[in-house]
């Protein structure tokens, strides 16, 4: 059983950057894939990143978000992050970081967080 908790998001002007954070419990979260997700108002889910197990070195970007989002995994604070920069008013959703045994851009990994807001203001 894995728990996971997003923190980092807010209210900014577009250009801006945040940092989202998903701090999870257990003592196997190096072994999970790691994703961000986001949802706005009236939309579906949509994948954002994903990064692989352990060192991380196999990273994916929704089209959407190259050259912007970057991902990355601290194993050792059990924490997957997820660096925002020039950020746009089309960013505004929830967002909510996911554990699974593979990436996929389908929103059918194991476990979910409760999602954390970004808001982005033109």
């Amino acid at each position: 059983q894995v728990q996971l908790v997003e923190s980092g998001g807010g209210l900014v002007q577009a250009g801006a950057s945040l940092r989202l954070s998903c701090a999870a419990s257990g003592r196997t979260f190096a072994s999970y894939f790691m994703s961000w997700f986001r949802q706005a108002p009236g939309k579906e889910r949509e994948f954002v990143a994903g990064i692989s197990t352990w060192s991380g070195s196999s990273t994916r970007y929704a089209d959407s978000v190259k050259g912007r989002f970057t991902i990355s995994r601290d194993n050792a604070k059990n924490t997957v992050y997820l660096q925002m920069n020039s950020l746009k008013p089309e960013d505004t959703a929830l967002y909510y970081c996911a554990a699974g045994n593979r990436i996929t851009t389908y929103p059918i990994y194991d476990y979910w967080g409760q999602g954390t807001q970004v808001t982005v203001s033109s």
